[in-house]
């Protein structure tokens, strides 16, 4: 796996750097884009030591990090013609998670919300486990994006995501005017 760190500092030991920190993962083409990227991701949390935090209810937020990371893969394969890039950028603040993809149509929390259907639940579920998300639009696609604090990855035991929200359902969606 290959991964960059800003100001081309090269790989580093364990734990996040000072400065953050950028992986890529390319993933257009692919067979087991979602499986691939799911285990990209697992491994950044165990190098940046950030796969024990621990939710209220005693859950692993890196779990809530990969399932995130699972359903926007599913659905820009599912949606937009499969993923392009996983790109994972940590800071002291936090990890931002962005799935680039080919299409420019913004995703959109199916709505009525039917939890006993099958289908529609992976943008409830990334509103539910993390912190912020949104779009970015990109020329030739678009980048769907979702934070995550890192008071929640390090260890800390916070409030759920839910409670934190001001006005639960919202997102933001950068360049999109709002819905």
């Amino acid at each position: 796996m290959s991964f960059q760190t800003p100001g081309g500092t090269g790989p580093t030991s364990p734990g996040l750097p000072l400065t953050g920190q950028r992986r890529r993962l390319a993933l257009s083409g692919l067979k087991g884009q979602v499986a691939r990227g799911r285990d990209f991701t697992r491994q950044a949390l165990t190098d940046w030591e950030w796969a024990a935090g621990l939710d209220p209810y005693g859950q692993s937020t890196a779990d809530d990090v990969l399932l995130a990371v699972s359903e926007l893969l599913a659905n820009a394969c599912l949606h937009a013609g499969g993923p392009q890039e996983l790109v994972l950028a940590a800071s002291a603040d936090g990890l931002r998670v962005e799935v680039l993809d080919g299409d420019p149509a913004v995703p959109v929390p199916r709505a009525p919300y039917q939890p006993g259907s099958p289908g529609g639940h992976g943008l409830h579920i990334i509103e539910r486990v993390a912190d912020r998300w949104g779009v970015t639009p990109l020329p030739g696609g678009k980048s769907v994006w979702l934070e995550f604090a890192a008071g929640r990855l390090a260890g800390a035991v916070v409030s759920p995501p839910a409670a934190r929200r001001e006005e639960p359902g919202t997102r933001a969606v950068e360049g999109f005017p709002a819905l």
